[in-house]
Parts: C-alpha cells; sequence; structure tokens
C-alpha cells in the first residue's frame, strides 16, 4: 500500500503557498502556479512543510489522498527548481536548432518542422542533435517533450528518430536469411 499521501512536503525559502476552497497556489523565484484539488481533503502549512489530509480511509479518499500530494509537491518543486525534459536526435542528417523561440528540426521530410512553444515553456539546443525543454508545471513540459518526439517516433528497425535521453528502443530483426532473397534451390 502507498503511503506518498502522508508525506510532508518541504517547502524551500523563497516559495510562499496558500490554500482556499480547492485551489492550491503556489509561488517561487522561477513563477506561480494554481493547483485545483478536491475540496473534502485539506491541504495545511505546517512551519515549513505542507500537509494534505484526508477525512476518511474510504479507497475514493486514499486515491485523492496521493494524487493531490503529488500534484502540490509538483507545483513546489516547479516554482523553485523547474522541470527539464532531454530529447536527443538520431539519424543521419538529423539536426535542431532555435529559430527565436522556435524549434527548427530537420528530421528526414522534405520541410523543416516547427514547433512554437505554448506560453510557460522553453526550447534550448545545446547541441545540434540534443533538445532540452524546459518550464515550471511538470505536466506541460511532458506534453510537449511528448508532441516533440511523435513529430518522428524512433523506426523499430534501425532506431532512427526523437526519442528520450536514456531510452531504450528494442529494434526488430531485419530480414532474415542468408542467401540473398533467391530462396532454395
Amino acid at each position: 500500500m502507498s503511503r506518498i499521501g502522508r508525506q510532508p512536503i518541504a517547502v524551500p525559502s523563497g516559495v510562499t503557498a496558500s490554500a482556499q476552497s480547492g485551489v492550491f497556489k503556489v509561488k517561487g523565484p522561477k513563477g506561480e502556479l494554481t493547483v485545483p484539488y478536491n475540496t473534502e481533503l485539506t491541504v495545511r502549512q505546517d512551519g515549513e512543510q505542507l500537509l494534505v489530509e484526508r477525512p476518511s480511509d474510504a479507497q475514493r479518499h486514499r486515491a485523492l489522498h496521493g494524487l493531490t500530494r503529488t500534484l502540490v509537491a509538483n507545483a513546489v518543486k516547479g516554482v523553485s527548481d523547474g522541470f527539464t525534459i532531454n530529447l536527443e536526435l538520431r539519424g543521419v542528417g538529423y539536426r535542431a536548432r532555435l529559430a527565436g523561440k522556435n524549434l527548427e528540426m530537420t528530421i528526414g521530410y522534405s520541410h523543416p518542422v516547427v514547433i512554437e512553444p505554448p506560453a510557460g515553456v522553453s526550447f534550448t539546443v545545446p547541441e545540434p542533435t540534443r533538445i532540452d525543454v524546459s518550464g515550471i508545471d511538470k505536466q506541460l513540459v511532458g506534453q510537449v517533450a511528448a508532441n516533440v518526439r511523435k513529430v518522428r517516433k524512433p523506426d523499430a528497425y534501425h532506431g532512427k528518430g526523437v526519442r528520450f535521453v536514456g531510452e531504450q528502443i528494442a529494434l526488430k530483426a531485419g530480414k532474415a536469411g542468408a542467401t540473398g532473397g533467391k530462396g532454395k534451390k
């Protein structure tokens, strides 16, 4: 059984948090976020910690307890440190560059693919084959990174495409047989 909901959330210095009537607001050096939560639960600050409490041990309350605690913890971490997801390009001639704030990728199509970041998300390209997606909202950063990956998913035979750093792609075997395609005689 998970005990995530019972863990306190440490509030770093420079971060202010408040919870009222189903809305948790947190402000920090990187920005400001609001997280809606179920009003049956309570979020309260106890010194330098935030505590999420549930009214009963009903299954529904236990599920909401862990979810709410995780969402609040992600908001606190986002406004203090931020989130970054790293992507890499694999393939001959595959590269990325920044055009203003937009990400421009050359990934095997007849035209470059341009992706405009939504508000609160930024792209950086430290190398032509690496893309960093950064922001304070964990869900939004993850969704934008998934959308960038979706433009050219890694192919199953060679592994060419856009992938998360460290992602393992199970490659399929190519054509089998050493007869050169002529078959048996």
